[in-house]
């Protein structure tokens, strides 16, 4: 399985405690995934290690989560995990409340306005400041065009296309 085949959920900040429980900074928009018996992938943002983890126990913590993983019992066994992303195999995500979509949902879409012409590629979808930001290249660069109506008129995963209504000068040089 490579990093293409995960959804990335959360990033091990740090130990918590001396039993091995991790601080987990929540990279998903549905926290109530984290459940006892959760198979998650934890992978080196740079690509090098990867470990797969169970979720053994779970409990807020402010922003956070608290983690404890199967047969990681101590303070010393949970610091090995520190900085290593979490996620989960594509294709176990939640499923799509209606009008959600997964940032991975929209990479590579062509982007069109309203008339079809083309306006550029999705490169991206990014969480920016408690807004949404889709990342579009376009003959002029990129792009960062907020993700909300009425800019973002319609989503068509099937026919991979995202129709735009750009206000002047969005897109401009």
């Amino acid at each position: 399985m490579t990093r293409e085949d995960l959804v990335l959920v959360g990033r091990l900040a740090r130990p918590h405690g001396l039993r091995g429980e991790m601080s987990v900074e929540v990279l998903t928009d549905f926290p109530e995934r984290f459940v006892p018996g959760l198979a998650v992938v934890a992978t080196d943002p740079s690509g090098g290690r990867r470990r797969d983890l169970v979720v053994a126990a779970v409990r807020g913590h402010g922003d956070r989560m608290l983690l404890t993983f199967e047969g990681v019992s101590s303070r010393n066994d949970a610091d090995e995990l520190r900085g290593l992303e979490i996620a989960v195999p594509k294709g176990s995500e939640v499923p799509r409340p209606a009008g959600f979509v997964y940032h991975f949902d929209v990479e590579g879409c062509r982007a069109v306005d309203r008339d079809g012409c083309e306006l550029g590629v999705v490169t991206g979808l990014e969480d920016v400041g408690g807004r949404s930001l889709l990342e579009l290249r376009t003959p002029a660069g990129t792009r960062e065009v907020p993700f909300v109506e009425p800019i973002v008129v319609s989503v068509d995963l099937a026919r991979r296309i995202v129709v735009l209504d750009p206000p002047p000068g969005l897109l401009d040089a």
